[in-house]
């Protein structure tokens, strides 16, 4: 009977060794008795080196499996382990459910294990999270990749070929810039707010004016994009021109970024922080070597100054943009402008956000605008944003030599 039960443990050992499918383990872990399923569900999670488990390029499989809550013995030889319960519902919740837990988990019945089958791109990347019993939120307990936004972590789904790009993390062999932070007094919006400027390695040593990038959300590019090692690494590899970056945290942000306080934001931007700015660094006035860029709502403030304010703006970047009536209107109505733009997006991005993009990618083709556009199997967060900024900083500010 021993011999028997190792022939069965054997062949449902993980498919990464005896090239079995998961549906395969599934439907023949079906055969047996209920109550020798569960030390087979435990060999099999046991011996997966990764989750969620992706079988192929494009079919991944996420299991849950509920951690047990406590263990009675009753003898040397007879053990319960009680699982954490009643569980009646296991779902995923992610960028490709629109964060709806829409995804729905099975359940091996008699064991601990739910699991679920999804295809996605080969090079997908994307945000998720379990939901219990329709309430409770958690992070994939087996996954070790996160990604953290406004709203806190996520765990994180890499595909086979994704690829996070260099630069992102601290490299101590490379020289960094500095970050020096000032307040500013908007008379015109009646508030202050704290602003940090980047000044790349090396500044002040060259005289010359240098070329800069306002960032709205400033903090958050910081903190959840990590542009501030991007920049180091970018400029030390001669990838990128050093250029000063300036990043301006909101007040009011829905209000300053696409409501009523939106001409407002753009007065206290071009006439109260770019003046105190350029007389206090080696700011370039080219427009042409002046950039600004925001995410979601940020990104539509930074393409409404491109097209009212060129004068200061000369390149604007907008990375899962809401596009608002105006904005859109401005660009189809008005004159064209001499800037130049970068774009992206999520496949997977916000509901509202992707039909705004895609109709206003036309409008730049028809008004013969100079601009990029990009379009990721990722979704609406930091880890999609913070991974494509290196080829908005290539476009705009190119290293031309010494």
């Amino acid at each position: 009977m021993k011999n028997l039960r190792l022939v069965i443990l054997l062949f449902f050992l993980p498919p990464t060794l005896l090239a079995q499918s998961f549906q395969d383990f599934i439907q023949n872990l079906n055969l047996l008795p209920r109550n020798e399923q569960q030390v087979v569900v435990d060999s099999f999670i046991n011996g997966i080196h990764s989750f969620p488990f992706i079988e192929s390029d494009t079919l991944v499989h996420f299991i849950y499996q509920v951690p047990a809550k406590r263990v009675s013995i009753e003898s040397d030889t007879v053990i319960h382990v009680i699982y954490q319960g009643p569980i009646q519902r296991v779902s995923v919740a992610g960028d490709f459910t629109g964060w709806m837990p829409n995804l729905e988990m099975a359940n091996m019945g008699g064991t601990n294990l739910w699991y679920v089958d999804a295809y996605y791109e080969s090079n997908a990347r994307l945000d998720y999270k379990f939901v219990i019993n329709g309430n409770n939120w958690i992070m994939d307990p087996k996954n070790p990749f996160s990604c953290t936004g406004g709203f806190g972590p996520n765990s994180e789904l890499r595909m086979p070929e994704y690829r996070l790009p260099a630069g992102l993390t601290y490299d101590p062999a490379i020289p960094h810039g500095t970050l020096h932070d000032t307040v500013i007094y908007s008379e015109h919006l009646a508030n202050r707010r704290a602003i940090q400027v980047y000044l790349p390695p090396d500044y002040g040593k060259i005289h010359k004016k240098y070329p800069v990038i306002v960032f709205h959300d400033g903090p958050d590019y910081i903190n959840f994009g990590q542009v501030t090692n991007l920049m180091d690494w970018l400029i030390s590899h001669h990838e990128i021109e050093p250029v000063i970056g300036i990043f301006v945290p909101p007040v009011d942000r829905e209000a300053e970024y696409a409501g009523t306080k939106v001409e407002a934001f753009a007065f206290f931007i071009i006439h109260e922080l770019m003046p105190v700015m350029e007389q206090k660094y080696a700011i370039s006035t080219d427009p042409h070597k002046r950039a600004t860029l925001g995410a979601s709502l940020g990104g539509n403030i930074a393409l409404s100054l491109g097209i009212t304010h060129p004068e200061c703006f000369g390149k604007i970047a907008a990375q899962s943009s809401f596009v608002s009536k105006k904005v859109s209107g401005s660009y189809i109505n008005g004159k064209k402008q001499d800037i130049v733009l970068y774009l992206d997006m999520g496949k997977y991005d916000l509901y509202n956000i992707i039909p705004m993009v895609h109709d206003f990618i036309p409008v730049l083709k028809l008004k013969n605008y100079n601009f990029r556009f990009y379009e990721f199997p990722e979704g609406h967060s930091w880890g999609n944003w913070k991974a494509h900024l290196n080829l908005l900083f290539k476009q705009f500010f190119p290293f031309e030599g010494e």
